[in-house]
């Protein structure tokens, strides 16, 4: 059985929550009109951001960098070449998203000047479609303008100059003819494009700070490698004309290529000028060495020294031998420590491949010579200030400082060679004590001519092949999928656009309803009552919108259908259970907590359906202080209540008023307003009164005061049957329910039961009523929030 229960239990907790979706859904849907609006003002909003958003297209190109994978090997001849192709694609990446580059690349599309023409809210650039070139003597990187230009005929257009100290200024000019302007000596040259549909067509062209234009591009580009391994990249640059976005891409890479060639050529040029230096010196000391032979075989008289001393020096020449070869290497290592100690080429590049040196120096050159060309091209966009140059510095110092140090130490080696031969030959030529002088004078000549011919001859070849490589360098960079534009703009997206602010149209509405039914504190809804209160409800009493243009106070109709009048007819039959004593109640009076809670609407509703059931009704106003029933229906300032009870001379038939409208029902005004309606009430002239009503009437309808607020509510209740207790909906706060269940229990109101007023389920309240009264609306005695206010005054432009 328990278990069953827990079952039943969770099925109803089940079903409460389907419910509260479902209510939350309904009263989301009923302030549909709430909705159309927030969507038409932010779709509005944002098709107007989207009609005056300038159209950006994309263009983008294939390259790839070329490298020694996929270099042909005919490319690469020499070891140089293909160092120089020994390229990292992440840093070339990096180059082509310099400063430098970028800068380069829009001065020679003319990138910061901009030409363009209004149509709608949009800015359509033109380009190279301009009818006209507009060109600035002087103009230096950083200039500045903007100048309306509007062809007037095929001679001649009219300019308006909008910058600083020439707002508005209009200057006609002549084309192709250099005039003065407020902007300097400036000359409007016409284009294919200048046709007799351009006249009249104001064209605006703007010319900003190239900084500011390379910073926009760059933003804009985006270089993307397409594998880890490959070194294909893909340049994508968006703008807001196709043509100069393509045309940005290939001059970026052609002007990527010319940089990449001028640094190798220059390593080649350095190198060039090392070698004819050198060739220099080398040709001079030949041509004295070969002097000193010809001076020595003169003095010899053409004697043959050579053929009398080879049987002695057959063991020195091997020695000799060697010790040549050494000695060659020597000077080479000489010659290159050297050019590492001269203070004036401590900025220059090392030269390499030279054959100086052995191979682990050269390859610390080529090392040296790379970084030093970074260094170089940083500081071009820098200064020495910068961090990153002044660690390059530091580098370049230590490698250099390795690489002097290394040629010393192959010098230092070779002098001990050398050494070692020496002694060997030195040796042998103890055997020749008897060759002549002359004879060991011709051999050390001859020896260092052979040793100058054989350097002489290496740096020509040197030359030869430095030559070749500066001949076959080539681009870092090849094309292989030239510049494509997008037909469509990327951005803007009218369908994004208009989605956004419909998107934005459906939530924000929502959030609001939302948070405002979550902060509400107010009694929305019969669940609220019924949770907290034990007092007997009787109904629910729906707003009527359809009615509120009528003057009359009485809106329910002996054979009306509509929602207001079934709520009173369902109250007249609940009323009906609520006997007092045993007896049926006569005397209903209504109460409240405060003003504005339709006590006076329902009483006299409730009078009217009372008295369709062919009843006497009795609808009296006990509102001394105010006397609202009295006012709503037209008998202020009548003879009334208040003449009753402090004159004993007025009868009750001197106070009747009776609706020719209804037959059955008779109004008792309260008259003049009491100065002293306490007196008046406590007074037994109030039980007569009753009493005479209860004697001719069935039902005494009586609209009292509020509770709390004055005492009158209290004294009246002695003459009560039955006490209805009003809630407006929205306008009592939950928290007050306890002192409405505190009354009840301390019994302060005779038969007190509860009614639910104003109960605006038109508005998707959220929640259910048990009569399921559907959208209606009526402006009962209340006093109009400013959200009401404002509430009202939008409704008059959203149709009902």
């Amino acid at each position: 059985m328990e278990n069953m229960k827990a079952r039943d239990q969770v099925n109803l907790e089940k079903q409460n929550s389907a419910i509260n979706v479902i209510d939350m859904l309904r009263y989301l849907f009923f302030n549909w009109r709430w909705y159309m609006l927030s969507v038409i003002i932010f779709g509005s909003y944002f098709y107007y951001q989207y009609s005056k958003s300038p159209f950006v297209y994309r263009s983008s190109e294939m390259v790839v960098i070329k490298t020694p994978l996929n270099t042909p090997a005919t490319a690469r001849i020499t070891a140089t070449n293909a160092a120089v192709n020994s390229i990292s694609v992440t840093s070339e990446i990096v180059q082509l998203k310099s400063k430098e580059l970028m800068r380069e690349t829009v001065s020679r599309v003319g990138a910061e000047t901009s030409y363009s023409v209004r149509k709608g809210l949009r800015d359509i650039e033109l380009y190279k479609h301009s009818p006209i070139q507009l060109k600035l003597a002087n103009a230096s990187p950083s200039t500045q303008f903007e100048v309306i230009v509007t062809p007037i005929d095929g001679k001649s257009v009219e300019l308006t100059f909008n910058g600083k100290g020439a707002e508005n200024k209009k200057q006609m000019v002549t084309l192709n003819k250099e005039v003065n302007s407020p902007l300097g000596r400036l000359t409007v040259v016409p284009t294919s494009y200048y046709q007799e549909q351009a006249f009249g067509q104001d064209i605006t062209v703007r010319r900003q700070d190239r900084d500011a234009m390379v910073s926009h591009f760059l933003n804009n580009l985006k270089v993307t490698q397409l594998e880890d391994d490959a070194s294909v990249l893909q340049v994508v640059i968006g703008d807001s004309n196709p043509d100069r976005a393509a045309d940005l891409i290939a001059e970026m890479v052609s002007v990527y290529n010319e940089i990449s060639l001028k640094d190798k050529n220059q390593i080649g040029v350095n190198t060039a000028n090392f070698i004819n230096e050198r060739l220099a010196i080398i040709q001079n000391e030949l041509g004295s060495v070969e002097s000193n032979i010809e001076q020595l075989r003169e003095s010899n008289q053409g004697v043959n020294v050579e053929t009398a001393g080879e049987m002695y020096l057959s063991d020195s020449r091997q020695f000799q031998l060697d010790r040549t070869k050494v000695e060659t290497d020597r000077k080479l290592a000489q010659m290159m420590q050297q050019y590492l100690h001269n203070g004036k080429k401590q900025e220059e590049l090392i030269p390499n491949n030279t054959g100086l040196v052995d191979a682990s120096v050269e390859g610390q050159i080529e090392e040296y010579n790379r970084t030093l060309l970074r260094k170089n091209r940083l500081m071009e966009g820098s200064s020495m200030a910068n961090p990153v140059v002044q660690d390059m510095n530091t580098v370049l110092d230590a490698m250099r400082t390795n690489i002097g140090r290394a040629v010393d130490n192959a010098v230092a080696g070779l002098d001990i060679k050398i050494q070692n031969a020496k002694k060997e030959e030195n040796l042998a030529r103890g055997k020749a004590l008897q060759i002549p002088q002359k004879q060991r004078m011709m051999l050390s000549v001859e020896r260092q001519q052979k040793v100058k011919e054989e350097l002489y001859l290496y740096l020509l070849n040197k030359r030869e092949e430095n030559a070749l490589n500066q001949a076959m360098t080539e681009d870092n960079m090849r094309v292989i999928d030239p510049a494509s534009v997008s037909a469509e703009p990327i951005y803007p997206s009218k369908f994004r656009k208009v989605a956004t602010g419909v998107s934005i149209g459906l939530v924000a509405p929502t959030l609001i309803l939302l948070l405002t039914l979550m902060f509400n504190t107010g009694v929305q809804q019969r669940q609220d009552i019924e949770a907290v209160l034990s007092v007997p409800f009787l109904g629910e009493i729906p707003t009527s919108r359809g009615r509120s243009s009528q003057q009359s106070a009485i809106l329910v109709d002996k054979t009306g259908r509509d929602p207001l009048t079934e709520a009173f007819r369902i109250l007249r039959t609940n009323i009906n259970f609520m006997s007092h004593a045993g007896k049926p109640a006569k005397v209903i009076t209504f109460t409240s907590f405060g003003t504005s809670m339709g006590k006076t609407f329902s009483a006299i509703n409730l009078a009217a359906i009372l008295s369709f059931l062919d009843k006497r009704v009795a609808v009296v106003d006990l509102d001394l202080r105010k006397g609202t029933l009295s006012a709503r229906m037209g008998l202020s300032n009548t003879r009334g209540v208040s003449h009753f009870l402090s004159d004993s001379s007025v009868s009750l038939d001197d106070i009747i008023h009776r609706k020719p409208e209804l037959h059955n029902l008779d109004c008792f005004p309260i008259g003049l307003i009491a100065p002293n309606p306490v007196e008046l009430l406590l007074g037994d002239r109030l039980d007569q009164l009753v009493n005479q009503l209860k004697e001719r009437y069935d039902y005494v309808v009586v609209d009292g005061v509020p509770m709390v607020i004055v005492a009158d509510a209290s004294i009246v209740d002695r003459i009560s049957d039955l006490t209805l207790f009003m809630i407006r909906a929205g306008k009592l706060d939950r928290r007050q329910l306890p002192e409405i269940e505190k009354l009840h229990q301390e019994r302060k109101l005779t038969n007190m039961a509860v009614v639910l007023n104003g109960l605006d389920l038109g508005k998707g309240r959220y929640g259910y009523g048990t009569y399921g009264y559907g959208g209606y609306g009526y402006g009962y005695e209340e006093k109009s929030s400013l959200w009401k206010c404002w509430q009202k005054r939008i409704q008059r432009f959203i149709p009902s």
